[in-house]
Order: C-alpha cells, then sequence, then structure tokens
C-alpha cells in the first residue's frame, strides 16, 4: 500500500469517519484567478502516479486529472477571482475558494486536510498538512484538480489576450511575461496589487 496513505490512515485511526484534501494552485501569479479544489478518495485506494501536482508533467497531470474524477467518493473545484484577490489579498481569496470548494462536495467531510501551514480563514473542522500534496493522497489529488483547472482556465485566457502568452506561464511572473506588461500594460485579468514592482 502506498505510504500517501500513511497519514491519512493516522486520521482515520483516531475515529474520523470522512475526511477530503483541499489544495489550491495559483497563489504566486501576475495574472488570473486562484484554483481551490476539495478530494474524498475511497480508503487505500490506488491511483497510479499519484503525487504532487508540481511533480508531474503537464500530459501526466491531464490523465490523472479525468482518473481522479471517476474514482472520487466526491470532488469539488472552485475559484477566488482577481476580483476578489484584488479585494480580499490573496491569503483570504485562496481561503475562499478553498471553502467553495469543500462546500460542493456531496459528503460533509468531518475533517478537512488543507495543505501548508495556514487554516484560519477555514470554515470547517480542518488541519493543516505541511507538503501535504506530498503525503497526504487526498491533499495529491486535490493539487492536480485544481492545477488543472487552473491550467486550462489560462489556456482560455491565453485566446483572448494572446500578447501575454498565458499558455505559456500561466500567468507566473516570468521573463516573458513580464516583458509582455512592460510592452502591453496590464490586462484585466493582472492582479494589479501583483504589478506594484513593475517599472
Amino acid at each position: 500500500m502506498s505510504e500517501l496513505w500513511d497519514y491519512e490512515n493516522e486520521i482515520y485511526a483516531e475515529g474520523f469517519e470522512t475526511i477530503c484534501g483541499v489544495d489550491e494552485a495559483g497563489r504566486g501569479p501576475l495574472a488570473g484567478p486562484v484554483c481551490a479544489a476539495a478530494v474524498i478518495l475511497p480508503r487505500n485506494i490506488e491511483i497510479p502516479g499519484l503525487n504532487d501536482s508540481k511533480k508531474l508533467s503537464e500530459k501526466k497531470r491531464e490523465s490523472l486529472f479525468e482518473l481522479i474524477k471517476e474514482s472520487a467518493l466526491s470532488y469539488g473545484i472552485a475559484f477566488a477571482s482577481v476580483e476578489e484577490i484584488e479585494e480580499l489579498n490573496i491569503l483570504n481569496a485562496t481561503y475562499l475558494a478553498m471553502n467553495r470548494a469543500i462546500e460542493q462536495l456531496s459528503i460533509k467531510p468531518e475533517l478537512a486536510l488543507i495543505d501548508g501551514n495556514r487554516n484560519t480563514g477555514i470554515k470547517y473542522e480542518s488541519r493543516c498538512v505541511v507538503k501535504g500534496d506530498a503525503r497526504c493522497a487526498d491533499i495529491a489529488a486535490a493539487s492536480i484538480l485544481a492545477k488543472v483547472s487552473r491550467d486550462r482556465l489560462m489556456y482560455e485566457m491565453a485566446e483572448k489576450y494572446p500578447q501575454y502568452h498565458f499558455d505559456k506561464h500561466k500567468g507566473y511572473g516570468t521573463k516573458l511575461h513580464y516583458e509582455a506588461i512592460r510592452e502591453f500594460g496590464p490586462c484585466p485579468i493582472h492582479r494589479k496589487s501583483f504589478l506594484k514592482k513593475i517599472h
């Protein structure tokens, strides 16, 4: 059995019946929304190749995306918009997206496992798991759903705003992206508060 289940099995052993894993994609980029996913996998299910989304190729993430959706007992995928990021700040907007993703679950989880070291804005019973996307199967699954969903949206944005090459960097602050912002100025999906350092 995969060690990705060790942590969750310890929690099940405490008496919890249903737990979900929660992760986000897109906290760091200069453009686009932040996306969160919540996943409840069947206990101890083996999904070949399941791992932290950052360690997988895009092609592998895409194939796992469909497999996770088919295998999960329940899942939710939600966004917080650029406007919400600007209004609330990125941390609070991330919590908003995470809460929305958990709300979508058809099964109410007794405990949400949140990737990272902060969960103060989560409205549900939750625990932080540092490096959770590499330690917990449910969080690893959520990291893939969030990443693929956000990437797909950024491909759509690349068609809408081709001069920024969102298909290449997904809104992250690459050299190519900074050059495009300097040349064309920001577009409606840029996070203005993230652009203050650009001159």
